[in-house]
């Protein structure tokens, strides 16, 4: 959303009014502001850095080589028919899935970037590739604070299942989108015209390996810096509005909509304290005086809308490019909604509860049991396999085409 003229004066000063009563409060409560920047730095550092950063630098180096350019030939059937997007899109949604927050807003604004999508389809994208990382989801959210591996199974397919189909649901978005040019409709040698963009796209900006590697890390480094300020930032904003009553108003609200639905007082507390981040919300929900299938689903349903936080970081991501942020918040929304909505019928399903009735092996990992060293090798390892997953697609979708093409001249 674009704002000129007058609107844009009144939103300034209501944001200098903002700054300034933020400012003042971190004067009144300079011991909880600190504890609270202290926490946000800890986070940042010990989780956020290690896991975003092989993803960063891999998907920098991948797009400088043309890497992307090549998979997007290969994958083109496949994004097409499924979400009406180009096959570049496919490096975005698989990242997307597997490392968490905001990457795949920085991917869809490069893309945009490097006019390999449309406006309205780099919206489209970063609205269902955002997600909360694996790790989080199976090792923190379910071994961490529910204490059952299985729940995390349940919350991670909720979460993604939420996302994949609205993606899908948003396919028919703009349909009419006036920059949409259809590609050329090739009925052989895929390989051949992949192999052509790879080439175009690194002659169009050729470098040796150090120097590709240099502005990788540099670039990459950069957006974790702004990344990291947005969580320290937060942790602080997060308390300061519970130390002044926002918090509580919060609540009211969301209980006003929360509360009919079934969710109990303790319930709704702690989505509204997923309002604003997502890792104090799903921690609240796990402690929530509630039934399990409530605290279990008010988790997926701040997962789902991820938090202001991250919000902020994606506007962030995408600042310099010409996306907006209305799809993707609303996006959000109904994110949440899709996945609270799978989470409930997945836990209302008999062979689910005996499943989780069942009791569980020992040895499960321990939500703290990660090292710094040990979160960038885990996420490190998880990038390697999106990357050969990714390829071994693009093989098999070349294969059926290939096959199917020799039949149709048979």
């Amino acid at each position: 959303m674009r704002f000129k003229g007058k609107k844009l004066f009144k939103l300034t000063r209501v944001i200098i009014l903002t700054v300034i009563a933020f400012v003042i409060c971190m004067v009144i409560f300079p011991t909880a502001v600190f504890q609270a920047s202290k926490a946000g730095v800890n986070a940042w550092w010990n989780i956020v850095f290690p896991a975003l950063l092989p993803f960063f630098i891999s998907s920098e180096l991948l797009m400088s080589y043309g890497v992307i350019q090549f998979m997007g030939v290969m994958l083109e059937p496949v994004m097409r028919p499924l979400f009406n997007l180009p096959g570049v899109a496919s490096f975005v949604l698989a990242v997307g899935f597997t490392s968490g927050f905001p990457i795949s807003a920085s991917l869809a604004a490069r893309l945009r970037e490097e006019k390999l999508c449309t406006r309205y389809e780099a919206e489209k994208l970063m609205c269902f590739t955002n997600n909360a990382s694996p790790l989080f989801l199976l090792v923190a959210v379910g071994v961490g604070m529910f204490h059952n591996a299985r729940l995390g199974v349940i919350i991670a397919i909720s979460h993604y299942a939420g996302n994949l189909l609205l993606g899908f649901i948003l396919r028919f978005y703009r349909a009419d989108d006036p920059e949409y040019r259809p590609g050329i409709i090739y009925q052989g040698h895929l390989f051949r015209r992949a192999m052509d963009e790879m080439r175009k796209a690194f002659k169009a900006n050729p470098r040796p390996f150090a120097g590709m590697l240099s502005d990788a890390i540099t670039s990459s480094v950069n957006k974790l810096l702004v990344i990291g300020g947005f969580v320290i930032i937060f942790s602080v904003i997060i308390k300061v509005s519970a130390l002044i009553g926002l918090t509580s108003l919060i609540t009211g609200v969301i209980g006003f909509i929360a509360i009919p639905l079934g969710f109990t007082k303790s319930a709704v507390q702690s989505l509204s304290s997923g309002f604003f981040e997502i890792t104090l919300g799903t921690k609240a929900a796990s402690e929530a005086a509630a039934p399990l299938i409530q605290r279990v689903v008010a988790t997926s349903v701040i997962l789902g809308w991820s938090g202001v936080s991250v919000l902020a970081q994606v506007s962030a991501m995408i600042s310099k490019s010409d996306l907006r942020m209305g799809l993707f918040v609303l996006s959000r929304f109904l994110h949440s909604a899709l996945a609270g909505l799978f989470c409930f019928l997945l836990l209302a399903n008999e062979s689910v509860q005996a499943w989780l009735a069942q009791p569980l092996a020992a040895g499960s990992p321990n939500a703290q049991s990660l090292s710094w060293l040990g979160t960038l090798t885990y996420f490190s390892e998880l990038c390697l396999y999106t990357l050969l997953v990714w390829a071994a697609l693009a093989a098999v979708v070349y294969v059926i085409r290939s096959l199917s093409i020799i039949r149709f001249k048979a």
